[in-house]
């Protein structure tokens, strides 16, 4: 009779639960939706691939590079010539005079030194690119697991959500049949709503790391977007074997290599400096006509008197050169030498950092490695049977409430400690990567 009885308020349950369950299933299904797609929805190399071709500030910086080479150009063009063309009239009388000159500055010192400067800017500024496009590949795929374990977590928050709206629902019937204490159902109540809660805030955490994505992809806040690649397929991509990473060192960076760029720019505007400081020379020639006479009249090649006139044509050419007695531009060259020992300790500063990074990138991610393994060893189905086992337990009767409460959070807790531990061993992966200079 009792047994009857159990299977009767089952019955009524399932009866009074359903509709509302497959309300809350179409309604988790479709706030998934909002976010994963496997078919259409943005993979990790899709997302790299946007960021480099339209983040902002990555193409801000190729701008940079773009003027750097356009000042490389300007560098290597010699001075323009100066002519100049002069006419003097006498007033009220008839002298003229008429001058065409020419002046060319030879830059004979000054332009290699202008060149090697520019050449150097260059260098820089392509170090800095490749820099910042590193930075913004590992901090796209740092943000893309980011979101994609928020977007798990609050998978994890619904699923334990919708089965305890489910145990609620059927104690509120046994209640009602009297087979059950109220406390069992004030005591799920508690707990939906505190699940209730925390689904909430991982949807919340959910939205901003997508919008946080949107903004390295260069894309609006509101425009739609949807992942592709989940956490799990995230850490399976990254299980490489230790001794397949190959070795690097600091030099391989972007930023390192900047750096040491940074001093050979400062050893080009030494030089620059000194020749800048040396003398020079610029030819000039010049063309002058002159027609000049006096009123007093003599006797001309005819005979006859006619006015004393002449007109006379000058050639002439020479050089200019500049001699740097007083200003040889020695502050420059101190400033120059000033700024190279600048460089030189920024070099060292930032290859310590670098190689420190690299060292604590490899231990972390050697040890978030071996946590995921921990959790891939049949833990997590383990404690999903057992959480099955409890409810289903209960839900025949034979099981207390707290039963399922105490493995409900058990599995909520090992499902959170996974995704943590996933996440840290994707972001120790690409923390890594990034130490290690890797763009892609």
């Amino acid at each position: 009779m009792r047994v009857c009885r159990q299977l009767l308020v089952l019955v009524v349950g399932a009866m009074a639960w359903s509709p509302a369950l497959r309300a809350q299933e179409s309604s988790t299904q479709a706030r998934m939706a909002q976010y994963m797609d496997e078919r259409a929805g943005m993979g990790l190399d899709a997302a790299v691939a946007r960021a480099v071709a339209q983040e902002p500030s990555i193409r801000a910086v190729r701008a940079d590079v773009e003027v750097a080479r356009g000042q490389r150009h300007q560098a290597g063009l010699r001075p323009n010539p100066t002519l100049s063309v002069e006419h003097r009239d006498e007033p009220g009388g008839t002298d003229a005079l008429t001058t065409v000159s020419v002046e060319w500055p030879l830059d004979l010192f000054r332009r290699p030194g202008r060149v090697g400067t520019a050449d150097r800017s260059v260098a820089v500024m392509q170090f800095g690119a490749e820099d910042r496009e590193r930075v913004l590949v590992a901090d796209v795929r740092m943000q893309y697991g980011v979101a994609v374990a928020a977007i798990r977590d609050m998978a994890v928050a619904e699923d334990v959500l919708l089965a305890a709206r489910r145990q609620l629902e059927l104690v509120r019937v046994r209640v009602e049949a009297g087979s059950t204490p109220p406390l069992d159902r004030d005591l799920l109540d508690v707990d939906v709503r505190r699940l209730d809660a925390a689904s909430l805030v991982a949807v919340g955490r959910a939205d901003a790391a997508l919008v946080r994505l949107k903004q390295l992809l260069g894309m609006a806040p509101g425009e739609p977007l949807r992942l592709r690649d989940d956490l799990d397929t995230l850490v399976a991509s990254i299980a490489t074997p230790r001794a397949a990473i190959a070795t690097v060192t600091s030099f391989d960076r972007p930023d390192v290599r900047e750096a040491e760029a940074r001093v050979t720019l400062a050893d080009a505007r030494i030089d620059q400096a000194r020749r800048e400081g040396r003398a020079d020379i610029s030819l000039f020639g010049s063309y002058m006509r002159m027609d000049n006479g006096f009123p007093q009249q003599g006797i001309g090649p005819a005979g006859a008197l006619e006015r004393v006139r002449g007109r006379f044509n000058y050639v002439a050419a020479g050089a200019t050169v500049s001699l740097p007695v007083l200003n040889r531009n020695q502050g420059q060259v101190a400033a120059a030498k000033a700024e190279r020992v600048g460089a030189e300790a920024r070099r060292d500063a930032i290859d310590l950092a670098a190689r420190a990074e690299i060292a604590a990138a490899e231990a972390r991610d050697a040890q978030a490695q071996r946590a995921v393994h921990v959790y891939g060893g049949g833990v997590r189905d383990l404690a999903r049977r057992n959480l099955d086992v409890v409810r289903q337990t209960f839900e025949l009767g034979r099981a207390t409430v707290f039963d399922v409460l105490a493995e409900q959070r058990r599995w909520l807790e090992i499902e959170q400690g996974y995704t943590a531990a996933a996440r840290e061993a994707w972001e120790a992966r690409v923390e890594l990567t990034r130490a290690r200079g890797d763009s892609r």
